[in-house]
């Protein structure tokens, strides 16, 4: 596997950390990895997933969002919006450096972005969520505590994964103006949904929801006995390997790119 850090201007021009892991040998395709809510280009499941993939051919672009790992910005002022926006600079970067991302994939609230964003990828041909929320809202209830010091006060500093993060009253007002369901519906694009039934961080009814909303060709993976963020290794490995598997029908058999 070959590894090259990289960075590229985001969407409010703010330069944006990233990691591209290619295979030794020839690449099949590009794929573009969104991480969790408040996650990293380098948590583990991310690492381990993209790593997997090499193996299969495919290099794995992830990176930071805005404001989050060793991106610049402040987390603050970003939402889900631009999130969406960093995406699709991410594909804009992939598709005028090496070639357009043709697979798609979502952890947690970066697969409900990866759902936005990916009808406005036209090059990409399937599109994965892992644990991802069938609404951008359901991350408030990680802080629900704090919403009403939010809503008074204009923002407010939380807790997540043991971290604190400030989040402001427009994230809230951004996260309740995007429906996915219609962009769900309109995806035209092969989509695989993986959940756990057990995930206790976003419910198994979101990838019923997603599922629902979903047209043809679409297949849902259960994760059994995962936990949200697949912190264990065989868990992520065993994702990876599905999702490399699924993807083969719908992506070229030959390189994309050296």
């Amino acid at each position: 596997m070959r590894a090259e850090r990289l960075d590229f201007p985001g969407a409010g021009g703010t330069m944006l950390a990233a990691r591209l892991d290619a295979p030794d040998g020839p690449i099949r395709a590009y794929a573009l990895f969104a991480h969790c809510f408040t996650c990293g280009k380098d948590v583990f499941a991310a690492s381990r997933i993209a790593q997997s993939l090499t193996q299969h051919g495919i290099a794995v672009l992830r990176f930071d969002f805005t404001g989050l790992g060793a991106s610049e910005g402040d987390f603050a002022n970003t939402n889900f919006s631009s999130n969406i926006a960093d995406l699709a600079a991410a594909a804009d970067y992939l598709r005028s450096t090496r070639a357009a991302p043709q697979l798609l994939i979502g952890h947690s609230l970066g697969g409900a972005a990866t759902l936005a964003v990916a009808g406005s990828i036209p090059e990409a041909r399937a599109v994965v969520t892992i644990a991802a929320p069938s609404d951008p809202s359901h991350v408030t209830h990680l802080f629900a505590s704090q919403l009403d010091a939010i809503a008074t006060d204009g923002e407010a500093q939380v807790q997540l994964a043991g971290r604190p993060f400030r989040i402001r009253k427009q994230f809230l007002d951004d996260v309740a103006q995007h429906a996915l369901q219609p962009k769900i519906a309109a995806l035209r694009k092969a989509l695989l949904v993986m959940h756990a039934p057990g995930d206790t961080t976003v419910g198994i009814d979101n990838a019923l929801h997603i599922f629902a909303a979903a047209k043809h060709p679409k297949s849902y993976i259960s994760l059994d006995s995962a936990d949200h963020l697949l912190t264990r290794r065989e868990d992520a490995i065993y994702v990876a390997d599905l999702i490399a598997a699924w993807s083969a029908r719908y992506l070229p058999a030959t390189s994309a790119s050296a």
